[in-house]
């Protein structure tokens, strides 16, 4: 088993071999959140690295990661568990004298699962997107958040023996209630600067040269500037790094630009807005703002 981090320091430094880079204040509410045994909510930006920490906690932790992607009208029994109705069938059919709710028949959800411990330790639950589902399951994650317990009524209340670690992530597409949010700490995760965005691609995308990094990060902070439907997120940053890397891309122009734009921008009226002589427009911008970083 991996011991957990002693001081925010180490927290940052065991986020950052796994390339994850993170601001102290993350790494802050990280390292409280393993001490204390409580969730973090992150809330931000789609692609701004929410569902990534939690990865990276997993990996560097060595723990699993079980991972609930929420959706409009999930419940509670499918988050938690179900039966394994057909198996139940077979076994009575066959004549089997059998305990129709005995654990081979039992399916485990996320959240069940999550209450498990291995050999690893806890594991780390992601509850993904909490912000898409509604409100009665939030209702529902309260108990489970604060007694790190859940209740199957043919069985009865299964309660973790040590807490899992929780991470939930919401893109704020509606709020979240507050009853939820007070049971964890919470974090806003920002758009991040120049000098930060550059530092993450240059962890996430080695191959890619100096001038193209810098260059592709001078760009993308241009267009979340240009009133967009949607902003690219760093994830699209570190993508569209590694096409232009595959097409052997040294320096942005406003070619390349043109032939890639589908990786950073995910939307048509977006791609039509900086499409042609917006797009060289955004360049130059962005190639004299590097000039006056030098």
């Amino acid at each position: 088993m991996i011991n957990l981090p002693t001081s925010i320091d180490e927290t940052q430094a065991l986020l950052s071999r796994e390339n994850y880079v993170c601001d102290r204040a993350l790494a802050t509410l990280v390292y409280l959140a393993l001490t204390l045994h409580r969730p973090i909510f992150l809330e931000g930006e789609a692609g701004v690295g929410k569902t990534e920490l939690a990865k990276v906690v997993a990996k560097s932790l060595g723990r699993r990661l079980i991972r609930l992607q929420c959706y409009e009208g999930l419940d509670a029994s499918t988050a938690v568990y179900e039966w394994n109705f057909a198996a139940q069938m077979l076994a009575l059919r066959a004549g089997e004298e059998i305990d129709i709710y005995d654990d081979r028949f039992l399916i485990r959800r996320p959240l069940l699962e999550a209450m498990q411990p291995d050999a690893a330790g806890p594991p780390v639950l992601l509850i993904d997107e909490i912000d898409r589902t509604d409100e009665p399951f939030e209702a529902f994650l309260l108990e489970a958040l604060s007694d790190f317990q859940v209740t199957i009524p043919e069985r009865g209340t299964i309660k973790a023996p040590e807490p899992p670690i929780v991470i939930l992530t919401s893109n704020r597409t509606r709020e979240v209630h507050d009853a939820l949010k007070r049971r964890c700490l919470y974090h806003w995760v920002e758009y991040p600067s120049f000098a930060r965005e550059l530092e993450i691609l240059h962890a996430r995308a080695p191959e890619a040269a100096e001038t193209l990094s810098r260059e592709v990060v001078a760009f993308v902070q241009e267009l979340r500037t240009a009133d967009l439907f949607k902003n690219p997120g760093v994830a699209e940053t570190i993508d569209w790094a590694k096409c232009l890397v595959a097409l052997d891309a040294v320096a942005l122009s406003p070619e390349v630009i043109a032939d890639t734009l589908g990786a950073v921008l995910k939307y048509q009226d977006d791609i039509a807005k900086i499409a042609g002589s917006e797009a060289t427009r955004i360049l130059n911008s962005a190639r004299a703002e590097l000039r006056q970083r030098q």
